[in-house]
């Protein structure tokens, strides 16, 4: 696959206060992405974009992840109709990792928005309590939200 951003700039200033979008991929290829709702602030989900995702989401301005899983592009949203449209793309000082800011599709099956393939709203649904003072057991998740769909009805055996 070509090179689909430029070499990163080597002049830390450069890199970090210039105009040059050189993201740093991992080993992998990959870099990470944190996705939250623009108008709530919420965190919605964490996922990896490679460079063709990436490619993909400034192109259509709908956000296209790598699945590690599945080993294959993902566009969000695509089996669901939980679709992420972005309305800002982030990226932090030395440019090895990414905020999409997004707004949430309808979902064709119910109309509800959510971004979480469980069912809940977000992918982070469960708290892990902190400051119990104990040391030998880890502590239980607490989860902390309700689910708003049934991901057997929305994905069916998929």
């Amino acid at each position: 696959m070509p090179d689909l951003f430029p070499p990163r700039p080597t002049d830390k200033k450069r890199l970090e206060e210039g105009d040059t979008f050189a993201p740093k991929f991992d080993e992998h290829g990959l870099i990470p992405c944190i996705t939250t709702h623009a108008e709530t602030g919420e965190v919605l989900m964490f996922a990896y974009m490679n460079a063709l995702s990436l490619q993909k989401t400034i192109e259509t301005g709908l956000v296209h992840y790598w699945s590690r899983s599945r080993g294959k592009l993902w566009l969000k949203g695509e089996s669901s109709g939980m679709s992420q449209h972005v309305v800002q793309l982030l990226t932090d000082c030395d440019q090895d990792a990414l905020v999409a800011r997004v707004t949430i599709g309808k979902a064709t099956k119910g109309g509800v928005q959510a971004s979480c393939h469980v069912g809940y709203p977000n992918c982070f649904y469960r708290a892990i309590p902190t400051g119990t003072g104990e040391e030998a057991d880890l502590p239980k998740l607490e989860t902390v939200a309700q689910k708003v769909y049934d991901p057997d009805e929305v994905y069916g055996d998929s």
